[in-house]
């Protein structure tokens, strides 16, 4: 091979290797979602939506039969959480939820008529 070929490939790689470094570190700004994509969304995965208010009320009337389940990080709940929530920190994606799908059919039980709640 001569030079020429080789000092072309040895720049083709530095080119490829640079571009491959740019796209995978550049700042994207995440989609801000929309009421009617959390719809949307509540909807293909067969989950129903309520209010605090909402909550509120079944909160008092049988906190028991509710499972509240505090999705942010651990830091974040151990600085304050709802009385009696457990933690199971999860980023909103699918690639998370499918990688934590073991240890979140363990958290949940076998009670699968119970009322969950993530937030």
């Amino acid at each position: 091979m001569s030079s020429l070929k080789k000092t072309l490939l040895a720049l083709a790689a530095v080119a490829l290797t640079a571009g491959y470094i740019w796209q995978a570190n550049r700042v994207v700004a995440p989609k801000t979602a929309t009421w009617q994509d959390v719809m949307t969304e509540a909807r293909q995965g067969g989950y129903q939506l309520i209010t605090t208010d909402d909550l509120a009320s079944k909160y008092k009337i049988k906190s028991d039969s509710i499972l509240l389940v505090d999705t942010r990080q651990e830091w974040e709940y151990r600085t304050g959480h709802i009385q009696k929530a457990v933690n199971f920190p999860m980023e909103p994606t699918w690639l998370s939820r499918w990688r934590n799908k073991g240890a979140l059919k363990k958290l949940l039980g076998s009670d699968q008529n119970r009322f969950i709640v993530f937030y």
